[in-house]
């Protein structure tokens, strides 16, 4: 009973802890040391004395990592909303942001120009993933393409014909030697793969249940 006394006591200092923390921590740049100065002058914090100091810095710790999470989010949704893409400049994006009523706030600039650079790098990213799903959803090309283009380079054209209106493959426009690596690579996977199994061949045959 003293154990289960002793977990209640402590799970109502966290909540209160918490509260207090949602409360005057609304600033994800905030260091712990300046939050505690905030906290301290608020009657609640002597709720929180069954707390061990590290266990009020971790609270606190992750407390502004999901305000900084939430910050993040924000930024991105805005970002999309104005059209940032990946070739994107961050003095221009930089001067729409200043302009825009909706756009958080961080401590400085180069902390702000982080999250678009991280940004760009995850779009970029999940283009490249876009293509491969392209290449997986495009029936003609198989495990004979790689041999084909090896024979005539025409056939590569061929296939980027095929592709360019897609805009899974015109969101990589400004990288054309990443997105060229990308289909080669693919081609070079189907054909170590070989031709894919007769239909048959991956279901247990019908007639000798029959």
């Amino acid at each position: 009973r003293d154990k289960e006394r002793e977990y209640h006591k402590r799970d109502e200092a966290v909540q209160h802890f918490n509260a207090l923390l949602a409360d005057l921590v609304r600033n994800p740049d905030l260091t712990w040391r300046e939050a505690k100065k905030q906290l301290k002058k608020d009657h609640r914090y002597s709720l929180a004395d069954e707390l061990a100091k590290e266990d009020r810095e971790r609270l606190f710790t992750q407390h502004v990592g999901a305000l900084a999470g939430k910050r993040r989010d924000k930024l991105r949704a805005l970002l999309a909303e104005l059209g940032a893409g990946c070739t994107a400049h961050w003095r221009d994006v930089r001067k729409q942001l200043a302009e825009h009523a909706a756009a958080p706030a961080y401590r400085s600039a180069p902390q702000m120009e982080r999250e678009f650079r991280d940004y760009q790098r995850d779009k970029q990213s999940a283009a490249k993933t876009a293509l491969r799903q392209l290449l997986q959803e495009t029936r003609s090309i198989t495990h004979r393409s790689m041999a084909a283009v090896r024979d005539s380079p025409a056939a590569m054209t061929s296939l980027q014909d095929t592709l360019k209106h897609d805009a899974r493959y015109t969101a990589l426009e400004h990288i054309p030697e990443e997105r060229q690596q990308i289909i080669s690579s693919y081609l070079e996977e189907l054909e170590k793969k070989g031709p894919p199994p007769p239909p048959t061949a991956t279901e247990p045959s019908r007639r000798s249940k029959q």
